[in-house]
């Protein structure tokens, strides 16, 4: 390697990285969604993504304690955006799946709901801007949360032998075609569904996160001289698009993830009723 490319190498950042300094394009990566610890105590490492999810959780906490502490019979200021959002989640998300009968898990779904939601807001809060399931870890914490409700439920209400058989038979079905469904059933009721309960999610948040690095480097990249800086506000055009297209992917994704949790959670009641 000659010493000019050697100079370039050593000086090409995602900083300077621009179209007429002879820098390449600082292409997004795998790396972006590794962070180093912000501290460490042992061997545990505490990240950005931990930071992000702690906070949602006081958000969520603290948003709602503020909304309901001291309810008033005429609701106002936060406590009536408290309630919009708990009667959104009942209304679209509990109502239609358990009925009247589940409102019991409404404090479960609302949770639920709103940590997911904020959790992925974080990618466009400046600073932050990182969607914490699109560590795929933090995703997985909250299927096992899910899946761990709906097993108890099942096992609890309509007893081990009788969940496991509504989970392995769906309904009457001929005897002869028993060898083939049961194992079938039993592999997509409880080792697929929480797959693609967390890869929806994970893959959902990755992705669009990964979008975002392409355009938001590309607008850095191409903003260096002469006819770049054309190509650079048709790149930051997209970054504008993409992150109005992202606020509704993750709306959808809370959305569906918790619909989904209503829909399993009404699978293991259903037997005692």
């Amino acid at each position: 390697m000659s010493d000019s490319l050697v100079t370039v190498a050593r000086t090409c950042t995602p900083l300077n990285s621009h179209l007429g300094n002879g820098c390449g394009y600082p292409a997004p990566s795998l790396e972006n969604f590794t962070f180093k610890p912000i501290f460490t105590i042992g061997s545990f490492a505490f990240t950005k993504p931990m930071l992000l999810a702690l906070a949602s959780t006081l958000v969520v906490i603290i948003f709602f304690w503020v909304a309901f502490a001291k309810p008033k019979l005429v609701p106002r200021g936060v406590q009536n955006i408290g309630e919009l959002g708990v009667l959104f989640v009942r209304d679209q998300i509990l109502r239609p799946f358990l009925g009247k009968k589940g409102d019991g898990y409404l404090p479960f779904l609302v949770s639920l709901f709103f940590f997911i939601w904020i959790m992925n807001i974080w990618e466009i809060i400046p600073v932050a801007q990182f969607p914490v399931p699109a560590r795929i870890s933090f995703a997985w914490i909250l299927v096992a949360m899910v899946w761990i409700t709906y097993m108890a439920l099942g096992i609890v209400k309509q007893g081990p032998l009788k969940f496991l058989k509504n989970m392995a038979i769906p309904g009457e079905v001929p005897w002869w075609i028993m060898p083939l469904l049961v194992p079938v059933e039993l592999a997509s009721n409880i080792l697929l569904r929480p797959f693609t309960l967390g890869v929806r999610l994970f893959a959902n948040m990755f992705a669009g996160h990964l979008l975002l690095l392409v355009f938001y480097s590309a607008t850095w990249y191409l903003a260096g001289i002469g006819i770049g800086a054309v190509y650079a506000a048709g790149s930051f055009v997209m970054v504008l698009i993409v992150t109005g297209f992202e606020l509704l992917i993750q709306f959808l994704q809370a959305f569906i993830f918790t619909s989904l949790t209503a829909t399993y959670i009404a699978g293991s009641l259903e037997g005692a009723h």
